[in-house]
């Protein structure tokens, strides 16, 4: 949680972080300003003090919404900065940023970068603002020992606006369902009263349409898959195909709150008015596996076994997994959950990439989506919802809809 975040930093020898770009979809920024509309912002935290934010004077009352201390960028101006350098813009930048450094009386020691800016712009800047600041160390969080940590354990006013996000994301799953059993078959295909037949692309504006009004929206987009594309986990689907009967759909959602706030992640496989036997049995162990994690789940328990437990379950039952078989199309080959917050993935790592630090401590957020793919069958299958650990150490998944497979349409 944020009130972790000074002890980190007092423990890790830390100066400062400093975050840059817009405040909306930048999950740096918005952990510390909520969610303003900042198109431009550069903040800086020093530990045990209170934010310091920096902002285009246009926006100055977007950013009090923040609580922080402000500063506009009008305190050092354009022409100043220019002749500073000589006349030379591509310095401008770096100057600026030496400015906002030193007004916050960050001159030296370790810096940790974060944020969302043009690389190569970035990259040039942070490289001459060295030469104006010599003594600082700029540095990435590459082990996620700071920020990325602190954001693993969300206060209850997150996990509220989680559960949110939960009940309008099933909202739609729930009218994305209705929408396609409202239709009619003709050669195999779902058809649209005007006689053209429906395509996975008119489903998604549809999807995007009533995430809008439900006042959230789809940054990262929506997989919604059919048949060989279903047993591809990422594979979005193509806008072009036909909704085909008897074949998976992969459905997985993944929206946020308007301007990049929390996120959501569900997943349902569907078979549009039939199943043949080897889709429902495969269906079937998805399901067991998953019902066997989630019942399973135990508070401050490792994320990492939950995963070697996935690859026992379903290499008993004959399929090949990312543990056996490695870099596998066939059967298993993702990580059985990771976390969830202001971005769609975080710590807690299920995978390769957990540690000791990835455990289930109450305030976490995750997935659970085991799936079973498979390309040259034409068919793929995932289940997945999202959970968290209440403050009294509870197990909760975060909303509540069907598993069915089949979803019935009009004859």
């Amino acid at each position: 949680m944020k009130n972790e975040i000074d002890a980190l930093m007092k423990s890790q020898g830390i100066a400062a972080l400093l975050i840059s770009g817009a405040a909306d979809h930048n999950p740096a920024m918005v952990y510390f300003t909520g969610q303003i509309h900042v198109s431009q912002g550069d903040l800086v935290k020093k530990p045990g003090e209170k934010g310091i934010l920096f902002h285009g004077a246009f926006e100055r009352d977007e950013a009090a919404k923040s609580g922080l201390t402000l500063h506009s960028y009008d305190e050092f101006p354009y022409k100043q900065i220019l002749a500073e350098t000589n006349g030379d813009k591509s310095k401008v930048e770096a100057r600026r940023l030496f400015h906002i450094l030193e007004t916050c009386g960050v001159t030296r020691g370790k810096v940790v970068l974060y944020g969302q800016s043009d690389f190569g712009k970035a990259y040039s800047t942070i490289q001459t603002v060295k030469e104006y600041l010599p003594e600082i160390d700029f540095m990435a969080d590459w082990n996620e020992s700071l920020l990325l940590k602190a954001m693993i354990t969300k206060d209850d006013s997150e996990l509220d606006e989680i559960r949110q996000m939960g009940q309008i994301t099933t909202s739609v799953v729930g009218k994305t369902a209705d929408f396609l059993s409202q239709h009619k078959a003709r050669n195999n295909q779902l058809v649209k009263s005007d006689g053209e037949y429906l395509t996975i692309g008119q489903v998604k504006r549809m999807i995007n349409l009533w995430l809008a009004e439900s006042g959230a929206e789809n940054p990262e987009g929506t997989i919604f898959s059919i048949g060989r594309d279903s047993a591809v986990p990422h594979s979005v689907g193509a806008a072009e195909d036909t909704l085909q009967l008897g074949q998976t759909i992969v459905f997985d959602i993944f929206p946020c709150q308007a301007g990049g706030g929390y996120f959501y992640d569900f997943t349902r496989t569907w078979c549009l008015d039939h199943a043949s036997d080897a889709i429902i049995e495969l269906h079937q162990q998805v399901k067991s596996v998953y019902d066997a994690i989630a019942k399973d789940l135990k508070a401050n328990e490792a994320c990492n076994p939950y995963q070697m437990k996935t690859c026992d379950l379903f290499e008993e039952m004959g399929h090949p997994t990312i543990r056996s078989h490695k870099n596998t199309i066939d059967g298993y080959n993702h990580a059985i959950g990771h976390g969830l917050g202001l971005r769609v993935h975080e710590k807690p790592w299920f995978g390769d990439k957990a540690d000791d630090s990835d455990r289930l401590v109450p305030g976490s957020v995750f997935t659970v989506e085991p799936g079973l793919y498979y390309p040259d069958k034409g068919m793929g299958v995932r289940i997945e919802d999202t959970y968290c650990v209440t403050h009294n150490g509870k197990i909760e998944k975060m909303a509540e809809y069907p598993y069915d497979l089949i979803l019935p349409i009009r004859k």
